[in-house]
């Protein structure tokens, strides 16, 4: 367990210094609320909605940017993988009238593994991003680890730490590849045995190779699960 406390101090560190590092950033507020639904023992639904805001300056004023509503529907293949397909509508417009919406579509390829109290996530997944003016596809690779906090077991009221880095890379017609690269840490708690809620930061460097840009984001997440 000591360990697993200097591995997460370790984390929040090297978040901050990156944070605190930049001098420009575009800050967002994201909650969603999620539900997942076991319909066999290896097939199952996810659906969530989540709302962006931008933040503005010091004041903490939000302004929203965006709704989006997805489902995923995915299947364990063999012990510790799945494969997942999922729909997303990401309404823009309706926020700033110069923006389009977008229909995105995503295959999805999971590995978890577990080691001691510590379960580990390899996921893969293909997405097209699709917009009036452009249709966009992006590739994923996002490397995961959720840890209990009060032992190797989860149990009711008990805290739990996730978190993850991330690389994409997207490309579309008539634009250069674009390079992002994402780190997200979460403090969840298991309410009861079928409700979580979590809440984290995540940070993005996105486009580095061309016009860097920061961004900041502030999460907050309620997972159902039937």
């Amino acid at each position: 367990m000591f360990c697993i406390r200097r591995i997460l101090l370790v984390v929040h560190l090297l978040l901050g210094y990156c944070v605190l590092g930049q001098d420009h950033f575009t800050w967002y507020f994201e909650p969603d609320i999620s539900l997942n639904y076991e319909v066999a023992s290896n097939y199952s639904h996810n659906f969530e909605i989540s709302q962006r805001s931008y933040i503005y300056d010091e004041s903490f004023r939000f302004k929203g940017r965006q709704l989006d509503i997805a489902h995923f529907s995915a299947l364990k293949i063999t012990y510790g993988q799945s494969i997942a397909l999922g729909i997303q509508y990401r309404f823009r417009n309706v926020f700033e009238n110069d923006e389009e919406n977008e229909l995105r579509l995503t295959q999805q390829y999971n590995i978890t593994t577990q080691r001691g109290g510590i379960r580990y996530g390899d996921r893969l997944r293909v997405e097209q991003r699709i917009r009036p003016s452009l249709t966009t596809h992006r590739f994923r690779y996002r490397f995961a680890l959720d840890i209990p906090l009060s032992g190797e077991k989860l149990d009711v009221g008990e805290p739990y730490f996730i978190g993850s880095i991330e690389s994409l890379l997207s490309v579309a017609k008539g634009n250069k590849p674009e390079f992002d690269q994402r780190l997200t840490t979460y403090l969840g708690w298991l309410l009861n045995t079928e409700t979580k809620l979590q809440a984290g930061i995540e940070y993005r460097v996105e486009n580095y190779t061309q016009q860097n840009e920061n961004v900041l984001f502030f999460l907050t997440s309620l997972v159902f699960s039937l």
